[in-house]
């Protein structure tokens, strides 16, 4: 079998062996994923006690978590399907990173659910009494099929590569060969195969597509359906679906580089495809803020009593200290550093993607606490206060810690970089697509200028 292109070594290279770096982030990740896992069955054993979530509080950081990471996961659709009805090929390299960060927060996302309703039992309820009139249940359907979606989108993706697996990796332990082969499903890269696959991919990207815009929509009605003051607005639904695209796309630009610089795929993740992800980021974080101010002064012309209770304790109250350094971390300084330094700079779009998430985070916290410190009805224990426990931090630290160890081990079993997608987009490769089997590697036109942007 000739080589789909010239970089297929240095994609496959990190699947071949793995380091004694490798061991030690595994250890680290798994290890406190352990430690996480050992607190939440204490908190089955105590309760939600625990966690202090007590009224009027009953949604805390553990939905921050959910809201946060069900916002990675659009990552892999953005990049994946939307790019890819967008006709932007540019796209390419990017798909696989992005879908396995897709792939593994959503179960993180679900799991931040199970953690929150204490008794994890009662999830069946959902099955026996569920009815559609609750929006909850728009969730759990929403979720539930984006869920299976991306694993299926995933999967197609990967398989071209699980076949390139197979026939490479000579040297692969019994194991990985027989997953190889038995994951591959019989794959002979033919062109019709190829021919197929696109087509099929091409459909599911529109359907993905309206699914990632569905998806955070109906995570957003989950609290703008309820009267709660800050919740209740038309303009959720959007503002949350632009928020989880912009955090997605920057935990994109941060994986990649980690994988850039530790894979040794500069060749094949060239300096361009940051560029082009730096514009995007630029798009987003200016739209972030016209739904920001537009949420904000709605709110404010009203003049509500009880909107105002919330929106004081946003801008001068208790909450001021985080949803004032939240707005500096997703916009000042991010946008400073996108506009005026990172420009092929991959260590300055770094630094701006990573406060942009620490900073997305602390914007789901601030919409979800505040509304309920202050709510529509004063309850009997008076405004209170919340705070998150020991419990809840040592859980949140181990599902971070949990996404970084699949995603980690994924890396060293399979392409991280697609090989066949890229195909088309790297110099000095053939696919069977658009070669001829008659036609050497060697004749082939090789375009130049490419590599480095």
């Amino acid at each position: 079998m000739q080589p789909i292109n010239k970089y297929e070594d240095i994609i496959l290279d990190p699947v071949k062996r793995f380091t004694r770096r490798d061991v030690l982030l595994w250890g680290i990740s798994g290890g406190l994923l352990v430690v996480g896992m050992a607190a939440w069955i204490r908190q089955l054993v105590l309760g939600l006690g625990v966690t202090g979530m007590n009224r009027p509080v009953y949604w805390g950081i553990y939905l921050t978590n959910f809201v946060f990471f069900i916002g990675l996961a659009h990552s892999g659709t953005f990049i994946s399907a939307i790019l890819r009805v967008a006709g932007q090929s540019w796209r390419a390299p990017l798909t696989r990173a992005a879908e396995a960060i897709t792939l593994f927060s959503l179960p993180f996302g679900v799991m931040s659910i199970l953690m929150d309703i204490g008794r994890i039992d009662r999830v069946l309820n959902l099955i026996r009494y569920g009815r559609f009139q609750s929006p909850l249940l728009w969730d759990v359907t929403a979720v539930g099929l984006y869920f299976c979606s991306s694993y299926v989108f995933f999967y197609l993706s990967l398989l071209p590569d699980l076949a390139i697996c197979r026939d490479k990796l000579t040297d692969a332990t019994p194991f990985r060969k027989k997953m190889y082969t038995v994951l591959a499903l019989g794959w002979e890269h033919r062109p019709e195969q190829y021919h197929r696959l696109e087509k099929v991919m091409d459909g599911m990207a529109i359907f993905m597509t309206m699914l990632v815009v569905t998806v955070h929509t109906v995570v957003s009605w989950a609290f703008s359906m309820t009267l709660q003051p800050g919740w209740h607005t038309a303009i959720m639904g959007p503002f949350f679906l632009l928020g989880a695209i912009l955090s997605g796309t920057a935990a994109v630009v941060i994986v990649l580089s980690i994988l850039r610089k530790a894979y040794h795929l500069e060749l094949t993740l060239p300096i361009s495809v940051f560029n082009s992800l730096r514009k995007l980021l630029i798009t987003f974080v200016l739209g972030w803020l016209y739904f920001m101010i537009a949420e904000h002064l709605t709110i404010g012309y009203g003049n509500m009593v009880e909107e105002m209770r919330v929106l004081d304790g946003k801008f001068s109250g208790t909450y001021s200290g985080v949803f004032w350094s939240m707005a500096v971390l997703v916009f000042v300084i991010p946008l400073f550093i996108l506009v005026f330094k990172s420009k092929n700079s991959i260590k300055w779009m770094v630094t701006a993607c990573v406060l942009i998430n620490i900073g997305m985070w602390m914007e789901r916290y601030i919409v979800i606490v505040p509304s309920e410190i202050y709510p529509r009805l004063l309850h009997a224990f008076g405004e209170g206060s919340y705070l998150p426990s020991l419990t809840e931090v040592i859980i949140t630290i181990s599902m971070f810690a949990g996404l970084v160890f699949i995603y980690a081990l994924f890396t060293r079993f399979f392409p991280i970089i697609p090989i066949w997608e890229t195909a088309e987009e790297l110099p000095g490769h053939q696919t069977a697509v658009t070669v001829a089997p008659e036609v050497p590697v060697e004749t082939a036109a090789v375009p130049t200028g490419e590599v480095g942007g």
